[in-house]
């Protein structure tokens, strides 16, 4: 796992490696083991690696093969590198290393376009072509690892991250009023290409942009995913479709083991997570180290599953980590937690996943996660709901469950000159009329493809590469999703949600894990916003800059501040936090 920034320049003149180094400096934290630099013309790139698969110099970044005429940076992990690599050599190609990167790198060679297709795993990755002065540009079909892009008067900026990019002083800065409908509406997700800053794009998953030397773009979506029950596999017996289901998950899992260094599991007690340690173990992974983390408790909620992990733990023998955070270190981690976003993310448990990487980042560089399950598989609430709905009204459904305000609690929450209402509402009726299936199949479908990939993804993306710590996600394997997506309905609405995992977790797990009531990262001081929170929000709200700023009704924020839990959103979230979220993440990156 690693991080990379670039400069391609139209202009005639060569990078700002000063610049290109303010920008790498931002990254380092991705990648702590070692800072390559390349510039060759018009184009500059630096890259921060984690040393994960092939641990030697050879693998290096930037990589520059000059026989091939290519330099690639590449953040992620390609785990049927080997079996690509050996259909490279049957094709002539020689090896220098013994990791993925060079057989990325000679894959794009050998196909062009046709490479991301053969890739499985998650990935960013940029090519430069020496001869054409070509760069392409391509992201892994859930947008695991990130992908951003800055657009100036005299080229392009890219990078895994949003804040380097800002590094620039030439990049756009100011707030694009649609992204902040999208983050206000909808749970903090904000799709593609869109960032919360006018001059900040990311590259959509599953696409790729090639840019020629004249700085001409095209963008190419090469994967696409599909929610549609399939009749021939609906006609195949319940107990049939659960076998296939685990064989692509036991697969899933277990490419997800491969590296030169120990893997664990952030283990949270949930079916998802503890699957995966069951998987690892029967597969008899020596040594599986295995990691939970709790609060304190608060407003009557406990801050912690430790009782489901330690069961989890104690059946399949782990070498278990319990980290419980008492308020005080909680508080003190806001801070370095906003500034690892590379966009505001509302959701409670980013605390949850900073302070659980810092802990686990000492003891092994590469964890498994159950991130996906839930998307993937109907586990949320709102999807029984939308059993009942039909196809046409589908996207008003999702809105009325999902939605954290209405087009009309916007225009009383933002001053008139900071509202774009009901961007977001056009966006989800657009992506449900584009698409068949029910109204569950459609709400999975933009889950999967959009939600998931700017929430939850992003979010296990940014907390744990702010430690160097390597998360890997089997439940985003594309073989297990696209088969999951043929499944009927049923098979995942079943069992109260995740029918199809629980039946599978049953032959593997205590009984007590699997039928226990769904659960989440609690962190219960942000859901109840009081004391020092409180405090943090009030000075945060009332201060120059937000004042300044002049996107919020003064007197919307003085009935926030003054009943916090009293305004909750459907998904029983902070309406407050969400607004001090925002503007925390501003001012921490002087925006």
């Amino acid at each position: 796992m690693c991080g990379f920034v670039g400069v391609r320049r139209f202009d005639g003149c060569p990078p700002d490696i000063a610049l290109l180094q303010r920008m790498s400096d931002v990254i380092a934290p991705r990648g702590p083991d070692a800072h390559g630099m390349f510039q060759q013309g018009p184009f500059a790139v630096a890259h921060r690696r984690l040393t994960v698969i092939d641990l030697s110099e050879h693998a290096q970044q930037p990589m520059v093969d000059r026989e091939l005429g290519l330099t690639l940076v590449f953040n992620g992990c390609i785990y049927n590198y080997r079996e690509l690599r050996q259909e490279l050599e049957g094709r002539g190609y020689r090896f220098t290393s013994s990791g993925d990167t060079e057989v990325v790198l000679k894959a794009f060679h050998a196909w062009g376009q046709e490479a991301w297709q053969r890739l499985h795993g998650m990935f960013a990755v940029v090519v430069h072509e020496r001869d054409t002065g070509r760069v392409t540009l391509a992201r892994d079909r859930f947008g695991i690892k990130p992908l951003y892009l800055a657009q100036t008067r005299d080229g392009l900026r890219f990078g895994s991250s949003l804040p380097a990019l800002i590094c620039d002083p030439e990049v756009d800065r100011s707030i694009d009023l649609m992204a902040l409908d999208h983050y206000l509406s909808w749970h903090a997700v904000v799709p593609p290409p869109l960032t919360l800053l006018k001059g900040v794009r990311k590259l959509p998953p599953g696409s790729s942009l090639s840019i020629d030397g004249e700085g001409e773009g095209t963008l190419h979506t090469w994967w696409q995913l599909s929610v549609q029950a399939d009749p021939e596999l609906a006609a195949l017996p319940v107990r049939e479709r659960e076998d296939m289901v685990e064989q692509a998950l036991r697969t899933a899992v277990q490419r997800r083991a491969l590296a030169d260094v120990p893997v664990g599991v952030l283990l949270s007690g949930g079916v998802d997570s503890s699957l995966i340690v069951a998987l690892l173990a029967e597969m008899g992974q020596p040594g599986l180290q295995t990691f939970s983390i709790g609060f304190d408790g608060a407003g009557g909620e406990a801050g912690d599953e430790f009782m489901y992990s330690d069961l989890v733990a104690q059946r399949f023998g782990t070498t278990h980590h319990r980290i419980h955070i008492p308020t005080g270190q909680l508080m003190d981690a806001l801070p370095g937690t906003i500034a690892a976003m590379s966009e505001p993310m509302v959701s409670y448990d980013n605390v949850a996943f900073y302070l659980l990487s810092r802990e686990v980042a000492k003891h092994t560089k590469v964890v498994q996660s159950g991130q996906g399950a839930d998307e993937v598989f109907a586990g949320y609430h709102w999807y029984p709901h939308l059993a009942t709905v039909p196809a046409d009204s589908a996207a008003a459904a999702y809105e009325q469950v999902f939605f954290d305000h209405t087009p009309e609690q916007l225009t009383q929450l933002l001053l008139p000159a900071a509202q774009a209402p009901g961007m977001s509402r056009a966006y989800v009726d657009q992506h449900f009329r584009g698409i068949g299936g029910s109204s569950v199949e459609k709400a999975l479908h933009l889950d999967t493809t959009v939600m998931l990939v700017d929430d939850p993804v992003k979010r296990v993306d940014n907390m744990t590469m702010a430690w160097g710590l390597e998360a890997r996600v089997p439940f985003l394997d594309h073989e297990l999703v696209e088969l999951a997506g043929r499944l009927p309905v049923a098979d995942k609405l079943g069992d109260g949600g995740k029918g199809v995992l629980k039946a599978i977790a049953r032959r593997h797990l205590p009984r007590e894990v699997v039928d226990r009531p769904k659960g989440y990262f609690p962190v219960p001081i942000l859901k109840h916003i009081k004391g020092p929170v409180l405090d943090l929000v009030r000075d945060t709200l009332a201060s120059q800059a937000a004042r300044q700023r002049g996107l919020f009704q003064p007197e919307a924020i003085a009935r926030l501040l003054a009943h916090p839990s009293d305004h909750l959103t459907p998904l029983r979230g902070s309406r407050l936090w969400q607004v001090a979220l925002l503007e925390m993440w501003l001012q921490t990156h002087q925006l």
